[in-house]
């Protein structure tokens, strides 16, 4: 297993539709070990696979105790409801936090690492997770899922200033 390389805002791979995945394959089971690796150095509560320049359906999430990550190969959310806002940060874009909308609750249904059938049902942070996660196989940021001035604000201080050096630590998607 491996720790791999999260790439940053402006990177071209994170605005790239991801392919699905048509077999689990145990070079895609290694993908994913390597995901959850990189996910935990990170010190993240989910990764999806073009973060690390991997252009699959494959995203690695845990829930809300952080111990215990899932990973799900080609994921869709089948049903979803209510709306809550709240913080988000990202691995790609670290030090950067900003309150987005999102669905309360979804239904995701996916393939395990093994290629067997999964639905979740999920509340609370571990949905915004899945959303956020998923959000990157379709090349979608959080920042997208702003107002246009609020993005437009953060998209001006990332090339004013950078990122901050130590704020890969920071706790994020």
């Amino acid at each position: 297993m491996g720790v791999l390389t999260v790439r940053k805002y402006g990177d071209p791979a994170l605005r790239r539709r991801a392919a699905p995945v048509t077999e689990v394959t145990p070079e895609i089971r290694r993908m994913i070990a390597d995901l959850v690796d990189t996910m935990y150095d990170e010190v993240g509560i989910g990764l999806a696979a073009p973060q690390v320049g991997i252009a699959l359906r494959i995203i690695v999430a845990s829930d809300e105790s952080g111990r215990e990550a899932r990973a799900l190969v080609n994921p869709v959310i089948a049903a979803h409801g209510g709306e809550a806002t709240a913080e988000e940060g990202c691995l790609s874009l670290p030090g950067i936090f900003a309150p987005v909308t999102r669905a309360a609750w979804v239904r995701v249904e996916a393939r395990d690492e093994e290629g067997r059938p999964v639905s979740i049902d999920a509340r609370g942070l571990f949905a915004r997770v899945l959303q956020h996660e998923m959000d990157h196989l379709d090349g979608v940021l959080f920042i997208d899922r702003l107002d246009p001035v609020a993005r437009d604000r953060i998209k001006r201080k990332i090339k004013r200033e950078g990122f901050p050096a130590d704020s890969h630590r920071a706790f994020a998607l």
